[in-house]
């Protein structure tokens, strides 16, 4: 009877041990496949364009794999887009509609799905172009003539709030140059001044709450551009993007893109009114490039990749550039044809 109890305990122990054994492989594994996830993040490329107003996503997570899906909508012609991970919902400026327009809970459709606006907005602009995004603040980029004199040149900064599934227009900004591209650094808004190589910033923009006219805090030129349109910046590593179309006239090969780094110092350092050296910069061009009407920009720091909306060259392409390092007639790792492509953004959070 003892030897039998002796056994019996011995068993228990073992079993006892065993299970042990179990919950920590089982925790173990579990601890890796969190990581694998965190390490296998997506990230994606939001396009829209100006031939059919429809929201293309690249999967871009790997450069030798690239994947393409298209999301339909209702608009016929768009520009400025956003994505925000947190609610899977893409956001873009219809010119069709003239209005902003959301879209929720993207990232599980499928390749020709047809969206619904989740998000609506009032048709109050003319002519949408780029939008930048600060919480819950919408602000869209307006390039028509808003005197009707073509001699005096202005456009119109819309900011929206959105809540509770809609946008509603806080305050309009009139400015005293024609508009393009916008980007937030923080509370700062840099803007592109169309049909020049200048940059406008304006300071704490968002503080401005009322409707009115309103003069950039400080204007530079960038050298080595001809014609400015995108803009991007990224506040991690310091980096300014911007596109350069050239002449209106040639869409096909006289297009190019300026690399800023160490961004702030160099913006602090030259005067109001002055010019940021061509020698600061890091400039691509040439026919390999196939850069013609860039018309916007998206920056991944991680991987030192600009990507480019080119509505000219070939009736619009998606690009994509690394290993830039000197600049130069370089060709990019990525060309995918998209008609009339008019806005990117990058999402890899």
């Amino acid at each position: 009877m003892k030897i039998k109890n002796l056994i019996q305990n011995q068993n228990s122990k073992l079993i006892a041990a065993m299970v042990v054994m179990v919950s920590f492989l089982a925790t173990s594994c579990s601890d890796d496949d969190d990581n694998n996830n965190g390490d296998n993040q997506t990230i994606s490329l939001f396009a829209s364009n100006n031939s059919n107003g429809n929201i293309t996503v690249y999967d871009v997570t790997s450069s030798q794999d690239i994947m393409t899906k298209t999301l339909m909508t209702t608009s016929t012609a768009a520009d400025g887009i956003y994505y925000n991970k947190s609610t899977e919902s893409v956001f873009q400026a219809s010119r069709s509609g003239n209005n902003l327009e959301g879209f929720l809970n993207v990232d599980n459709l499928v390749n020709g799905t047809a969206i619904n606006v989740g998000v609506t907005g009032t048709s109050d602009m003319m002519s949408p172009r780029e939008v930048a995004v600060s919480g819950n603040l919408f602000v869209v980029a307006d390039n028509a003539d808003v005197d009707g004199d073509t001699n005096t040149p202005d456009g119109r900064l819309y900011v929206y709030t959105m809540a509770n599934g809609s946008f509603s227009l806080r305050n309009v900004i009139t400015t005293n140059f024609k508009l393009w591209g916008i980007t937030f650094n923080g509370n700062d808004l840099y803007a592109v001044v169309d049909a020049t190589n200048e940059l406008a910033v304006f300071t704490n923009f968002l503080s401005n709450t009322t409707t009115t006219t309103l003069n950039a805090s400080k204007r530079i030129a960038i050298e080595g551009i001809i014609r400015t349109h995108g803009i991007t910046y990224d506040a991690g590593s310091d980096v300014l993007v911007m596109t350069d179309i050239a002449l209106a006239s040639n869409g096909q090969d006289d297009g190019g893109f300026h690399v800023i780094e160490n961004f702030t110092n160099k913006l602090n350092s030259t005067s109001n009114g002055g010019t940021l050296a061509l020698s600061s910069q890091t400039r691509v061009a040439g026919s390999s490039t196939l850069l013609g009407n860039p018309v916007d920009v998206a920056y991944d720091a991680n991987t030192q990749t600009v990507y480019i909306a080119e509505a000219g060259n070939g009736g619009g392409r998606i690009l994509a550039f690394n290993n830039i390092g000197s600049g130069g007639n370089l060709v990019p790792f990525y060309n995918s044809a998209l008609a009339s492509a008019s806005s990117v953004y990058l999402s890899n959070n």
